[in-house]
């Protein structure tokens, strides 16, 4: 078995994955969304505070188990390096004491592998990994063959949304709040600009529509400074809209050059059910067969990076201790 440690944002997870069956042997996660949330966003250094206090809470659950571990796994990067580091710290320690291997774990590869949990992988496929800190697609053709083919040039999907809950003061996260709030709205009320759609390059942009968003709200204020309920509701309606007709677009320009056989979408921010929606109907249009995650396994988890680490622990792929390190800011593979 390996044991796998996720802590590259706000969520603490640890996860003992079976390296022969591939089954799931245990998996828990703590969020901290509650403590975030009255900030309208991340905190890192409260975030590695929390770290620290979860992590080995979830470890004791854990302990029935180490006798049977080959490994032990970890995110590296990308994320926040002061909330990375208290992840490595306890794979440092686990290794030590336990006299195992370490595998450091790319955590957009560990988005990827989310469609193989508990399953054999699928590859080559083309992926289009959606959170709060990526917009991307990717092209996996294995585990080590994985290439950046677009990216956003500014603000994520995940993270407009983040900002545009914030703007309106609904909290955070944002994904979720406003695709709530976006059930009960007119997508059609309020005309915002589909950002770069002159463009003929397949690369993505937030910036532009999160400003759109602001001008919208600062126009609805009323006397009382007060944005009305119904007001909300057609903003986050049609930002949604908006948001998801970017990404759209530019996909649709990757399947008109060459429609995938197998394609995806990964990462916190796939769990929106209308670019879901989406995306089904434009791989059904190309006879494109579509892969999901579910949805528990869409956001940070640890059960992902073992699920990566059990492909990088056939190949030997172990990662000496003094080598170990966070990267907070890469972006390829």
């Amino acid at each position: 078995m390996i044991l796998s440690i996720e802590s590259s944002c706000d969520d603490s997870s640890i996860a003992v994955t079976n390296t022969e069956t591939l089954e799931l042997v245990y998996h828990k996660k703590i969020s901290q969304e509650l403590q975030h949330s009255v900030y309208g966003g991340v905190v890192p250094e409260l975030a590695a505070r929390l770290h620290i206090e979860a992590l080995p809470k979830i470890l004791e659950e854990c302990v029935q188990y180490f006798p049977k571990l080959k490994a032990i796994a970890v995110t590296t990067a990308p994320g926040l390096s002061v909330t990375l580091m208290e992840g490595v710290t306890m794979a440092k320690a686990l290794s030590i004491s336990l006299d195992l291997p370490l595998i450091s774990v790319n955590h957009l590869k560990g988005h990827i592998y989310s469609l193989f949990i508990e399953k054999e992988e699928v590859l080559p496929m083309t992926i289009l990994l959606v959170s709060g800190g990526h917009t991307q697609i990717i092209e996996a053709n294995s585990l080590n063959d994985m290439k950046l083919i677009a990216s956003t040039m500014d603000d994520s999907f995940g993270e407009s949304f983040d900002k545009v809950s914030k703007m309106l003061g609904l909290g955070y996260p944002g994904g979720p709040v406003v695709q709530e709030y976006a059930l009960k709205g007119n997508e059609n009320r309020f005309e915002l600009p589909v950002p770069l759609r002159q463009s003929p390059n397949i690369e993505f942009s937030y910036s532009g529509l999160k400003n759109a968003v602001r001008l919208t709200i600062e126009k609805c204020v009323n006397e009382d400074g007060i944005v009305s309920d119904q007001d909300k509701y057609d903003i986050c309606a049609s930002f949604q809209k908006t948001a998801i007709a970017h990404i759209m677009q530019k996909t649709k320009k990757l399947f008109k050059q060459k429609a995938p056989v197998n394609f995806s979408i990964v990462g916190g921010a796939s769990a929106n059910t209308y670019l879901r929606s989406q995306i089904e109907d434009l791989c059904k249009k190309n006879g494109t067969t579509l892969y999901l995650s579910q949805l528990k396994y869409c956001s940070d988890n640890a059960a992902m990076i073992g699920r990566v680490a059990v492909e990088q622990y056939k190949q030997k792929e172990f990662t000496k201790l003094d080598d170990i390190d966070v990267k907070s800011r890469l972006k390829g593979f």
